[in-house]
């Protein structure tokens, strides 16, 4: 089935084909402003009293208690991580992180009091500047009910044979280390990645694999209003643009 059946027209397609291959072709600004994980989970709060609603389950929330009757959630195992927001990088920080040599091996400077040697996150947040505004970039942060935050783990996005459903009516699917999310929200899910391995290049954060995924779900799932104000709203407090997003947004 040809590509052009899942856009509007012809040239609507054309025009996106376009603006892909110019922006691939250009380094996109990242994000310079904000190295606090804490500061950009706080400016976020603020930033979805617009639109309170939960990123895998589509659960409404208020401040940080999650209203679970809204999405039929149910929780399995976790009872206090279900009925609190977590902040969840939908490109986890081991997918970035472990390509820098603190992540990987340790540094001079990450020894525990007691004189042991770290590595890992810990070792980055405290070295890594880099790794620091990498984790903060809000455009890869999204409200979750704790309890699907912490089952996600690192785990990466697939599509998973059968409907498997472990947290009530949530439409969320996590089995042999993989994700797949609601189809609702799998173009923004992708255009996340994309937009994280535009903005952070040579980190490995996409896969050849997944990269074809991601295409397939950026344009089976257009961009909405809401994401479109979303980026524009981080934009104007972290200062880098979501060429990815906007461009799309343009096309609209």
């Amino acid at each position: 089935m040809p590509l052009t059946h899942l856009y509007k027209s012809p040239m609507r397609f054309v025009l996106t084909i376009i603006s892909l291959i110019l922006l691939s072709s250009h380094a996109f600004p990242q994000n310079t402003q904000i190295t606090s994980f804490s500061k950009s989970k706080e400016l976020l709060q603020n930033l979805y009293k617009a639109q309170p609603v939960t990123l895998y389950c589509g659960c409404s929330f208020k401040a940080k208690k999650p209203d679970l009757s809204s999405c039929g959630y149910i929780p399995k195992k976790n009872n206090k991580r279900a009925n609190r927001i977590e902040w969840e990088h939908v490109v986890p920080a081991h997918a970035f992180g472990q390509s820098l040599p603190e992540w990987r091996v340790g540094h001079t400077r990450c020894i525990s009091k007691k004189g042991k040697k770290y590595k890992g996150r810990r070792c980055a947040e405290k070295v890594n500047q880099q790794y620091k505004r990498m984790q903060a970039d809000m455009y890869n942060l999204y409200p979750a009910i704790g309890e699907v935050n912490g089952r996600r783990s690192n785990y990466s996005m697939a599509i998973i044979e059968g409907e498997r459903r472990e947290f009530g009516r949530c439409d969320v699917e996590i089995s042999a280390r993989k994700v797949e999310p609601r189809e609702k929200i799998r173009g923004e899910i992708a255009r996340t990645y994309l937009y994280m391995d535009s903005v952070y290049p040579g980190r490995g954060i996409i896969s050849k694999k997944n990269r074809k995924l991601f295409n397939t779900w950026d344009r089976s799932d257009p961009v909405d209003q809401w994401e479109c104000e979303r980026a524009r709203m981080i934009e104007k407090i972290q200062g880098n643009r979501n060429e990815i997003v906007i461009g799309r947004c343009n096309l609209n």
